[in-house]
């Protein structure tokens, strides 16, 4: 059976990424009681994935570690990870949400030392999701090293009947897969939505090679490549392939500003290239990089960034957008074709690797029920006064910082509302 409550808050934060968390944080240290939900078994969103932030080119332990030990030590905070927004009612002032808790299947009493051992003598293997499925993990694992909850989790999800009866078999001692999903009403006076973003998917731009070669991935895939937590442990090498990295290109706008893909720019694509070629270039010195852009995007404090970038002799910018990517015969390189709009001549780069700047989507949910909010690109509107208050990535493509920021004013919006309530 389902179990079933019913909770009151004066804030429901919807997500507890790097913006959610901000929010959670900012509202109860004011004095007001927050429910902070994620859909994830751990909190960090994007952020928590990252090898380093630009332009100070630090981990994201740097801001989460700290932000997680403030929401631990805040009693006024609430927190429910692996839980999703099932039902969403009312007005500001009065909000009515049904969420749902999924089970990690882990007995109470079961300790570290069991869960380890029973993760060790799990046979069944999924891809990772915290890698953006570079690799596998045990079926029963620790999402990754800095998590929070650092909790062992086990997802039923996608596996058979025949398979989760083998980790059962495996780690039965841990296990309880008699868990049930618990379902719990939400009193809210205002709720704010930071669910964030996902990557366009790579396997829709067919003339970019993602779905053909190995050696062509995607900005957030070498995120994790060059992560010391990663799969690689931090060396970036070709996924599946022993190839030496010698040359590499850096795709900009990879379905942004196309009308048939993303409409828009995600504003941060070429920041974030920048920094990945900092990072080839520290671990691979002689190597060559290739940047094709459209424009580059470095606002405000930012364009340091950009101007340092610049000075690598190494780098070299490509002023035009790739119409195709295809191997060169008889070999594991490929040929980026691209007009430089600079020159007007078509040109075509040998390279070892591929990098994709894919453009940022919202994860709101198709199901949203004010889809009034909603722009024509997904994202919650900014310009509307009392109700759904949207924050972070979830308003539009925005850096850390920008989210960060944003957290404040959401939160400004969200005491007004609960003001006005009381």
């Amino acid at each position: 059976m389902e179990k079933h409550q019913i909770q009151e808050t004066d804030l429901l934060v919807v997500g507890a990424g790097i913006a959610g968390i901000s929010s959670a944080l900012e509202a109860a240290e004011t004095g007001y009681s927050v429910v902070l939900v994620e859909k994830r078994p751990y909190i960090g969103g994007r952020v928590a994935q990252l090898n380093q932030y630009f332009p100070k080119m630090c981990p994201p332990t740097c801001g989460l570690e700290i932000n997680t030990r403030r929401l631990k030590d805040n009693p006024l905070i609430k927190l429910y990870t692996l839980t999703d927004v099932v039902s969403l009612d009312g007005k500001a002032g009065n909000y009515t949400v049904k969420i749902k808790v999924k089970p990690r299947y882990i007995k109470d009493d079961c300790t570290d030392e069991q869960l380890e051992t029973a993760s060790k003598n799990c046979s069944v293997e999924i891809a990772d999701e915290f890698n953006y499925g570079l690799n596998k993990v045990k079926a029963l694992h620790i999402p990754s090293i800095n998590v929070y909850p650092m909790k062992y989790v086990f997802s039923k999800e996608g596996l058979s009947a025949e398979q989760i009866k083998q980790v059962e078999s495996d780690c039965g001692e841990c296990l309880d897969l008699s868990q049930h999903d618990e379902t719990i009403e939400i009193k809210a006076k205002a709720v704010i939505y930071a669910t964030g973003w996902k990557p366009y998917e790579a396997k829709n731009l067919d003339i970019l090679g993602y779905k053909d070669f190995p050696n062509v991935i995607t900005n957030v895939e070498m995120e994790r490549l060059a992560s010391p937590s990663g799969p690689t442990a931090g060396v970036i090498q070709i996924p599946g392939m022993r190839n030496e990295i010698k040359r590499v290109a850096f795709v900009q706008c990879a379905g942004s500003r196309d009308e048939t893909h993303l409409e828009y720019c995600s504003s941060i694509c070429c920041l974030a290239s920048m920094k990945h070629a900092r990072f080839v270039r520290e671990q691979y010195p002689d190597s060559e990089i290739y940047f094709f852009y459209i424009d580059i995007r470095s606002p405000g404090a930012f364009e340091d960034f950009y101007n340092e970038t610049k000075k690598d002799p190494k780098i070299h910018w490509h002023r035009g957008k790739v119409a195709k990517v295809f191997k060169e015969l008889n070999s594991n390189q490929l040929i980026v074709e691209a007009e430089d709009t600079l020159t007007g001549k078509l040109k075509q780069t040998k390279v070892d690797l591929v990098v994709l700047a894919t453009g940022m989507k919202p994860s709101i949910n198709s199901n949203f029920p004010y889809r009034e909010i909603i722009d024509e690109n997904g994202f919650i509107r900014t310009d509307l006064a009392d109700t759904i208050i949207g924050c972070g990535v979830a308003t539009g493509p925005k850096d850390v910082a920008g989210c960060v920021q944003e957290a404040t004013g959401a939160v400004m919006k969200a005491i007004h509302i609960i003001k006005e309530g009381n």
